[in-house]
């Protein structure tokens, strides 16, 4: 049987590939607003591709003027299994094209990869899905339930709502959500944890204008240098985030190759890494904290005055097991308490996501593994954390508890999401479309 799966995806592979590029080729990218029209042809085409597999109330929602959804239902056996297969049509901004070596939304073989925006998250994440129902077609094992969301590289902010109000439409036995990766090209992966997210402003000022930094320095702290004396309190000198109370604690038991990381990092030659202990702990179980901007009069042209104010942007991932309410007041009491030469300081939370942990035990999960080992050759799946966040695996995990939530994907560690020469490994995208296909059927066998 497995054999018989395998031939027919190959077959899909061509049919595949030119449905994955004709939805390249529509920007899609819900940051920007100039493009919203995109952003619904995108779902038109989404919807029009269920609709082709037979796909029952195939529609297009939105939820608080939020963006295009696509649902849909198409019918298994009575009794079977009832799988909801979730991904996301929109797309990142592509920034400057200059940095992509082929035009960012007109898909492009080079080597294993085809190249462009989407091409990875999530589009082939949605094409997965049609891959896998293809391979039944009429005669899907399992009655299948479909949400292909349209906001979700803008944060998801309606889909609770969405959720809530087509609650009955989408309620299902087994999720899965096809917005991660693998651990390797050859070695496939279920995400089980996700770091979760705080994003902060802090500002110290210490003067209410700005003062000639000849008549007044050397007295007066300017706000620049007060701010990177804050900053600098946030870290030990290894590297650890030193903001008391924040959650930490150990990952699955996975190597991480040094020689590894530093390739697909792009850590620069002659860097040390910061933290301590394994770095699988440290890039999924344990918090970071990073500047991810300044707010400060260029160097180009400064003038010798004392600057008054200063503020910088924090993203501080935090641990399973923590909450962002808890990460949030911890990071603040932190910056309060740590203001240099009594600066004032004001914290302004921009944005948070819960993180993750996913007891993944149980049939769903069984039959996922020996999904993937058979679609890999053997090779057994890694129980992968994810140091980055996608914050609405919450919802269903709230919405729906008594589901199983599968959190897989089409990616690895060269896909380059949300940069430049986005790309997807075609070999592993086959591969991923096989283990989908043999997931539905194991789901149906009771494995």
């Amino acid at each position: 049987m497995s054999d018989d799966l395998r031939a027919k995806v190959r077959d899909l592979m061509p049919a595949l590939r030119s449905d994955l590029e004709d939805l390249v080729r529509i920007e899609s990218v819900s940051a920007d607003p100039a493009r919203a029209a995109e952003v619904w042809r995108s779902a038109d085409a989404v919807a029009d591709l269920f609709r082709a597999e037979g796909f029952e109330d195939v529609d297009i929602v939105s939820a608080n003027g939020g963006g295009p959804a696509v649902l849909g239902r198409k019918a298994g056996p009575e009794g079977a299994p009832v799988v909801l297969l979730y991904a996301h049509h929109d797309v990142q901004p592509e920034n400057d094209h200059a940095d992509w070596d082929s035009p960012p939304f007109e898909p492009t073989e080079r080597g294993e990869r085809l190249y462009g925006r989407g091409a990875a998250d999530d589009k082939a994440g949605i094409v997965a899905h049609l891959g896998a129902l293809r391979v039944f077609g009429d005669d899907l094992p399992v009655t299948v339930k479909i949400i292909v969301e349209g906001e979700e590289e803008v944060g998801s902010d309606t889909l609770p709502a969405l959720l809530a109000e087509h609650h009955d439409q989408l309620e299902a036995d087994v999720i899965v959500i096809a917005d991660s990766g693998n651990w390797d090209i050859g070695e496939p992966a279920l995400t089980t944890s996700l770091r979760g997210l705080v994003r902060m402003y802090v500002e110290v000022r210490t003067l209410d204008h700005g003062v000639h930094s000849g008549m007044w320095g050397g007295v007066v702290p300017d706000a620049l240098m007060t701010l990177a004396r804050l900053l600098a309190t946030l870290h030990d000198d290894a590297g650890n985030v030193a903001v008391a109370g924040l959650v930490g604690g150990p990952a699955a038991d996975v190597e991480y190759p040094e020689a590894r990381a530093r390739v697909e990092s792009g850590i620069a030659n002659g860097v040390h890494w910061i933290g301590d202990g394994p770095m699988v702990d440290r890039l999924w179980t344990k918090p970071s904290l990073s500047v991810t901007g300044l707010d400060a009069p260029p160097a180009q042209g400064a003038s010798n005055t004392l600057v008054p104010h200063a503020r910088a942007f924090l993203s501080l991932r935090i641990a399973p097991g923590d909450t962002t309410a808890n990460a949030a007041e911890r990071l603040r009491e932190h910056l309060e308490s740590h203001a240099p030469w009594g600066a004032q300081v004001t914290c302004t939370l921009a944005d948070k996501g819960e993180p993750i942990a996913i007891d993944a035990t149980g049939q769903a999960y069984d039959a996922a593994r020996a999904a993937f080992a058979e679609a890999w050759d053997g090779t057994e799946p890694v129980d992968m954390g994810v140091g980055g966040s996608i914050p609405f695996i919450a919802e269903f995990l709230d919405t729906f508890p008594e589901a199983s939530v599968l959190v897989t994907g089409v990616e690895d560690p060269d896909t380059r999401a949300h940069g430049a020469n986005e790309g997807l490994h075609l070999a592993e995208f086959e591969r991923v479309v096989l283990a989908e296909a043999l997931l539905l059927r194991n789901l149906a066998a009771g494995q």
